[in-house]
């Protein structure tokens, strides 16, 4: 590569990443990002996509770019269904997390079902895949994908979005810190939604409706009564019939925040019919217990495995020499290790750590199922 053409590609990638840094949003970022991006490498169409870190399957939000919402859940039938190549749990998990089509499979795309069934009808001719992880947990997906009449992604492209990789990552799990905002006065119970084989959806309680209202908007499938499902949720019934199948493991769950900031978690399974047939899949979005957010939050804060321990220790009320004796440490380690949460985390002693890691989460759910009185 001519020395002109690298630093023309080094300029573009320092300036993306620090656009990128500068976001508000995971919305954002990938908007900042896919611009740069595609000055630097064009395409065609793109998704960018927040994933669970625990499942590493699609959450909220998500960003597609000249793509129509018909073939989601084409896309993830043929993610989950099929053996595939350059499957996103595969590429989770090896070392280079970045490939193409064309490029796997030798220029022979027909081999991939997902060409057969989703690009080759769109004109998509490559698709280049990335899963954006850090610590060696999933934060997010990209797919860009090239028409008919480009060249296909070649390893110089492939290495650009490795280099993009981490810093991307490290940025997506960043937004979990949670950022207190009023949230709405109704409460709502568990929704529920019932989805075919095809991951079409069946029927919806009205809690569901509810939930969806409050969710941020993207790729979605259209129901014949005119509800908007969004398509991470369509992906999460695919998952759970898919696990039924015995074609897939794992857990059909994740964790998303609403536009209000509030966090709820999503889980499907496959019901059985009483015949033992496979039935419809069930989706349940409800309230996410405090457990299960912390985990994202901590994270979020780049908190080491050790410091999240002390840091937990902290949390329930232990001592210095407490958390020593817990953890096999003395208490002059214990004490570097506070000094660093506080650093991370911005705090300068051990209630504002509860506070922001904890109480600024659960507190105003906790208010709502709290009476208070004032005797005389």
């Amino acid at each position: 590569m001519p020395s002109t053409s690298r630093s023309r590609i080094e300029a573009g990638r320092t300036e993306l990443l620090s656009r990128a840094a500068a976001s508000a949003d995971a919305l954002s970022m990938f908007a900042e990002a896919s611009d740069r991006l595609r000055k630097l490498m064009p395409y065609d169409a793109a998704v960018w996509r927040v994933t669970d870190p625990q499942t590493g399957l699609m959450s909220a939000p998500v960003r597609a770019e000249n793509l129509d919402e018909s073939g989601c859940a084409v896309y993830w039938e043929n993610e989950l269904f099929t053996e595939n190549v350059n499957l996103f749990r595969d590429l989770a998990g090896a070392p280079v997390p970045v490939a193409g089509l064309r490029a796997t499979t030798q220029d022979l795309p027909a081999r991939s079902s997902l060409y057969q069934a989703f690009m080759k009808p769109r004109d998509l001719h490559d698709e280049l895949r990335a899963v954006l992880r850090v610590d060696g947990r999933p934060q997010g997906h990209i797919s860009l994908f090239r028409a008919k009449g480009r060249p296909p992604f070649g390893t110089t492209e492939i290495r650009l979005v490795e280099s993009l990789i981490t810093p991307l990552a490290r940025k997506l799990r960043s937004f979990a810190r949670y950022v207190p905002q009023p949230l709405p006065d109704a409460r709502h119970g568990p929704g529920l939604l019932l989805f075919d084989a095809s991951g079409a959806l069946i029927s919806a309680n009205d809690d569901a409706r509810a939930h969806l209202d409050g969710l941020p908007t993207g790729p979605a499938a259209v129901a014949g009564t005119g509800l908007r499902v969004p398509a991470w949720i369509q992906s999460i019934a695919l998952k759970a019939r898919a696990i039924a199948e015995v074609r897939d493991r794992g857990q059909a769950r994740v964790r998303v925040r609403t536009l209000s900031g509030q966090w709820l978690v999503c889980h499907a399974s496959c019901l059985r019919e009483a015949d033992g047939t496979l039935g419809p899949s069930a989706v349940v979005i409800e309230p996410a217990r405090t457990s299960e957010i912390v985990p994202l939050i901590v994270d979020a804060f780049e908190l080491t495995e050790r410091e999240t321990e002390v840091t937990g220790c902290i949390a329930r009320g232990l001592s210095t020499g407490q958390i020593a004796e817990r953890l096999h440490l003395s208490p002059h380690t214990v004490r570097d290790h506070i000094k660093a949460i506080f650093e991370k985390v911005g705090v300068s002693s051990r209630g504002e750590l509860v506070g922001k890691l904890f109480t600024e989460y659960y507190a105003p759910h906790a208010e709502r199922g709290t009476q208070r009185v004032h005797p005389d």
